[in-house]
């Protein structure tokens, strides 16, 4: 077996069996394969494509490419959720304390941002210290006194995947749906979460703006995940507009910060709450949906849920004081509230504006590895459907110095449409896949 038989193969349009791909993603683990032939082959699966047995042989090679964890004995409930990337999508920090403060557990591996969609990892930055670098006995061990842990990925833990995605990222093949499905299933593999809900988002703001797409992908994670014995529900969820109404890293803690206190955007909080009822019912914490709803939302009005976001920061050395104090977390040097120049109903504002905005200010990053600003962002005030009049607050900028807040503002201003008509906002969840 060698890996230009098995490129030719995938070139002409065959399946590949299962001793091909555990070759093929044991030699790249161990540096055998060099990258230009992992990088021909990636380009045929893009073209090609790949059966879903073949999907899912690719997924379990990348999970045992390196330790995996069997997290039954310490957390029989374990559940994950992952979303495919959006502007002022905070919502692990709000639905990973809610559902552990409903008898769940988290066990979650979380990435950075990368462009103008943030990162986990980078928004609980904001709390000093904290920490996502964890070993395997660190994490078990915070996932059974816990019940919750969010860490990023390390060498021990699908090593095949970061060098994967490394290579499609500079191939042009990102968009492969077996690859990315593969990518975000292995990991949940290795973890050992054993419910998941997936939050496929589409519009302007995601990668995805068809939504026939979304749903194309939705369904290949769905099957990829029962072929693997979990249990999974895809949302489609919009994404034309930012999620919330804070966008930057410390901003979005804070406002995940108020949502698990009962105060959050609407928006936001409806969102979270439809993902956390989902991992509820798929985790067989409750078998009724409008059960598990009310059960959520009245964890979301107590506030018991914000003691589990304190847990997690502290267990991964983080200062969990901001928590009961945001004023704590990271804060820029300019604040300005910047007014509507018109009047009228907003009918659009687009999200990668937005998102591309913050990254200008410095909340997210071009390239990986870029440090990112925790303090910098946007506080948006009205969003699609409100009714607004000339000269009321628009929007609010957090930037270092006056040229990036200038450049900001005009950006933002450009990213609103209106019209004098009544404007219907968009449907938050689309459809809801099990």
């Amino acid at each position: 077996m060698n890996a230009l038989d098995i490129i030719a193969k995938k070139r002409d349009g065959h399946a590949l069996t299962k001793d091909e791909l555990d070759f093929l993603i044991q030699g790249l683990t161990k540096g055998d394969i060099p990258d230009y032939q992992v990088a021909a082959w990636l380009m045929a699966v893009y073209i090609r494509g790949m059966t879903a047995e073949e999907t899912t042989h690719l997924t379990y090679a990348m999970a045992h490419s390196g330790r995996t964890m069997d997290v039954d004995r310490i957390a029989p409930l374990a559940v994950d959720k992952h979303s495919t990337g959006g502007v002022g999508d905070k919502t692990t920090l709000v639905i990973a304390p809610l559902v552990v403060a409903a008898g769940l557990a988290v066990a979650k591996i979380s990435g950075r941002g990368l462009g103008f969609t943030g990162g986990t990892l980078d928004k609980l930055e904001s709390f000093p210290g904290f920490s996502s670098e964890l070993d395997i006995p660190h994490f078990l061990n915070n996932l059974e006194r816990y019940r919750i842990v969010i860490a990023g990925q390390t060498p021990d833990l699908v090593p095949a995947d970061g060098k994967l995605y490394a290579l499609r990222d500079v191939t042009a093949t990102v968009g492969s749906f077996p690859l990315i499905a593969s990518s975000i299933m292995s990991k949940k593999l290795a973890v050992g979460a054993k419910a998941i809900v997936l939050d496929v988002k589409v519009g302007k703001g995601a990668f995805m703006a068809d939504e026939e797409e979304a749903l194309e992908l939705a369904r290949t994670m769905i099957q990829l995940a029962e072929s693997l014995g979990k249990r999974a529900t895809a949302i489609i969820s919009d994404m034309n507009q930012p999620l919330g109404f804070a966008v930057g890293n410390a901003l979005e803690v804070k406002e995940a910060i108020d949502t698990l206190r009962g105060a959050g955007p609407p928006d936001f909080t409806e969102h979270c709450l439809t993902v956390a009822t989902q991992m509820l019912l798929l985790a067989g914490g409750s078998n009724r949906e409008e059960q598990a709803r009310q059960r959520l939302d009245d964890l979301l009005q107590s506030g018991k849920a914000i003691g589990k976001l304190k847990d997690l920061v502290s267990a991964q050395g983080g200062d969990p004081t901001p928590v009961e104090d945001p004023t704590l977390l990271p804060r820029a040097n300019l604040i300005q509230h910047v007014p509507s120049e018109q009047q009228g109903y907003i009918s659009q504002l687009d999200a990668m504006e937005v998102g591309l905005t913050a990254l200008e200010l410095g909340a997210g990053r071009t390239r990986k590895g870029e440090p990112v600003d925790h303090a910098v962002g946007i506080v948006l005030h009205k969003k699609i459907g409100d009714r607004v009049e000339r000269g009321e607050r628009l929007f609010t900028i957090h930037a270092q110095n006056r040229e990036d807040l200038e450049r900001a503002r005009e950006h933002l201003l450009a990213a609103y449409a209106w019209q004098d008509d009544p404007v219907q906002p968009p449907s938050l969840i689309t459809q809801i896949l099990t």
